[in-house]
């Protein structure tokens, strides 16, 4: 029996992820036991009181039914708290702010909301491979403007006014950048959001990494005027080491909310309340959180530069957020060939650039996500096995 997939999937792949942990597996079950420095999943835990708050609440014998589709009060409150707080932004907790599974399940959401079979987004080249394909899912188009160094990450203004953008609908944006680092400034905010009034679209930023290795977090929404153009996608995954507690949110105008929710709400129920009481709790930490977990990335990058140092590749210091971003010598074809080339030859991985677009092909990316100990194993190892080879 032959079962043909929804048209919806036509060029939609396998996640790169997906697809090379299953070759990793596989290189480990041989006795390789490759070093892991590709993913992006925080290996630390979270506050204990945070896990304190979800043991005490679970335990509660009424706290295990559906819950709102909006979240509880306490966790909106808390968000809207939250960034009043960090980003200097006014949310009411009532109806700007909409609690999510995970910021990820929100562009899904976002996607699915306004696009219509045709419509078109911009997607960020290099970027998170998930904008387009949820673009495409919600049967949108996307189209592609370039990020390069020599611009510091930042779109191209100029040559996005020459384009066609009548079909345009959405723009996804992500500061700081994923896979780059590359932090945003007042001036690439405004110009956001001035364009996105000018050319009537959404802007819809991705903001997950604004604590990490970063001491001035800024939103978007922070820019007068923002909530006309612009919602904003944020997570605890990284900023509390929450990645598996999938708990994200929405920002924006009440108007984005409530047309949101109507696709949210039947997708999904609300999150277990527990998790949603021990978020709150995770929103009150103080400076003394991120500046402890915050040390312990830069400890850890530190020896990230140095096995990039030994890899003769390019980077900047100046990066936020999970990874460090760097150009490759010019004696690799791409990030792929210096990747497999230190899979196989020292079974450690490290992320080729090119998985976030065509502007990425010779750049690799190196996670945070592991000890000191796990990245001075890895410098070892290419030492040992590579000194020949790389060049």
């Amino acid at each position: 029996m032959k079962i043909e997939l929804a048209n919806r999937l036509a060029g939609i792949g396998e996640y790169y992820f997906s697809q090379k942990l299953r070759e990793i597996d596989e290189l480990n079950k041989a006795g390789k036991a490759v070093i892991n420095l590709g993913i992006g999943s925080p290996d630390l835990a979270p506050d204990a009181d945070v896990i304190k708050t979800l043991q005490t609440e679970s335990n509660k014998p009424n706290v295990h039914g559906y819950q709102s589709y909006k979240g509880v009060a306490a966790l909106r409150e808390a968000i809207a708290a939250w960034y009043q707080k960090w980003y200097g932004v006014s949310l009411d907790a009532a109806t700007e702010v909409l609690p999510l599974i995970g910021s990820k399940e929100g562009i899904m959401h976002i996607c699915m909301t306004y696009l219509n079979e045709g419509d078109e987004a911009l997607i960020p080249n290099p970027g998170y491979p998930t904008y387009s394909s949820a673009v495409k899912l919600a049967g949108g188009k996307p189209v592609y403007y370039h990020l390069n160094e020599e611009n510091d990450w930042a779109p191209n203004f100029d040559e996005l006014e020459k384009t066609d953008l009548s079909k345009v609908k959405l723009m996804w944006v992500n500061y700081p950048q994923m896979p780059t680092g590359q932090l945003p400034t007042k001036e690439l905010f405004e110009n956001l959001v001035a364009f996105g009034k000018k050319n009537n679209i959404l802007i819809c930023h991705d903001n997950p990494y604004s604590f990490i290795l970063n001491e001035s977090p800024m939103s978007l929404l922070s820019v007068e005027g923002a909530k006309d153009v612009v919602v904003e996608l944020n997570s605890l995954s990284k900023s509390h080491n929450m990645a598996g507690w999938r708990v994200g949110m929405l920002c924006g105008a009440k108007e984005r909310i409530d047309e949101v929710l109507r696709f949210k709400s039947n997708m999904d129920s609300g999150m277990f309340l527990p998790m949603q009481l021990a978020a709150a709790k995770a929103l009150t930490l103080d400076e003394s959180w991120h500046r402890s977990l915050n040390e312990q990335y830069k400890k850890r990058r530190e020896k990230v530069f140095d096995l990039l140092h030994l890899l003769e590749c390019s980077y900047s210091k100046e990066q936020a957020g999970l990874f460090v971003w760097a150009k490759i010598p010019s004696a690799y074809k791409d990030g792929y060939a210096l990747s497999d080339e230190v899979l196989y030859n020292a079974a450690v991985f490290i992320t080729p650039g090119g998985i976030f677009g065509s502007e990425g092909n010779n750049y690799i990316r190196v996670s945070l996500c592991s000890t000191v100990e796990n990245l001075e194993k890895a410098i070892g190892r290419i030492k040992t096995s590579l000194n020949a080879t790389i060049k």
